[in-house]
């Protein structure tokens, strides 16, 4: 089953109880000891998330984002790519992943790993990377003067000079942990030449990231994992938004009843 729906225009109330933030003054510390929290900053307060990793299903960035929209200026940091090593994954920032985000009214910081420790269990995995804060701690000084919305700020952050910035100090930071923790990491002439290719311009790093998506989708529904326990089918939905966004989801279980009803899990 394929579905396909267009969001018009977006009004929401958050119903589930939503955590009070903790406040830190130090950036910093605040990634390190929370996942989402408030940072206060040259007299304005910025409700922060970041994620783990810029694939959009692994280690829940929704939940994180959720917690923050009860603030008026949410910000999410997000990296431009992760590389475990060669024993783990890697995976790329898309574009549509930022157009959620500014479908939601959140500012996107796009990132990249400084640094990160030996995975002592795994062959030529990293882990517990982290951010170059010092870059973090400048983008928020910019954002303390920004005027413009949510839409702007992400626009200029997915530019191609501003993707091939990022990307190639990226890139430049996993060469060095590589040789400094002698691990093998996923081919990153490959990376830098992904990085120069999503950079050449904005349609040409949306268009590549939709490719992308659409595949991971058909992958996706294809696959039954171990611990799916589902009763229906798979089925693909792909929405729209007034800000040109598309996103490729699959739910895990879907079936239409009598009553025509879509129900599914995804």
């Amino acid at each position: 089953m394929r579905f396909e729906g267009v969001v018009e225009g977006i009004r929401y109330q958050p119903t589930f109880r939503l955590p009070k933030l903790e406040t830190f003054e130090d950036l910093e510390d605040g990634i390190k000891r929370r996942a989402f929290f408030n940072y206060s900053h040259e007299g304005q307060n910025f409700a922060v998330s970041w994620w783990v990793s810029p694939k959009r299903t692994r280690s829940y960035p929704y939940a994180r984002v959720y917690n923050t929209l009860q603030s008026q200026k949410r910000v999410t940091i997000i990296p431009i790519v992760k590389d475990e090593g060669k024993g783990g994954d890697r995976d790329f920032l898309q574009w549509d992943t930022v157009s959620l985000m500014t479908l939601l009214q959140v500012y996107v910081v796009v990132a990249y790993y400084e640094r990160a420790t030996l995975n002592h269990r795994i062959k030529d995995k990293i882990t517990s990377q982290e951010f170059d804060y010092e870059y973090l701690r400048k983008k928020f000084k910019e954002l303390s003067s920004y005027q413009s919305d949510a839409y702007h700020w992400n626009l200029e952050q997915l530019s191609p000079s501003n993707i091939e910035e990022i990307g190639r100090k990226a890139v430049e930071s996993y060469e060095r942990i590589s040789k400094e923790l002698n691990v093998e990491m996923h081919d990153l002439k490959f990376a830098m030449r992904r990085i120069e290719e999503i950079s050449r311009s904005a349609d040409e790093f949306k268009n590549n990231s939709r490719k992308r998506s659409m595949e991971a989708q058909s992958r996706e529904l294809r696959t039954i994992q171990p611990k799916e326990r589902v009763k229906g089918e798979k089925a693909s939905i792909d929405i729209q938004n007034y800000l040109g966004g598309l996103y490729h989801f699959t739910l895990d279980e879907a079936y239409i009843n009598q009553r025509r009803r879509l129900y599914g899990g995804g």
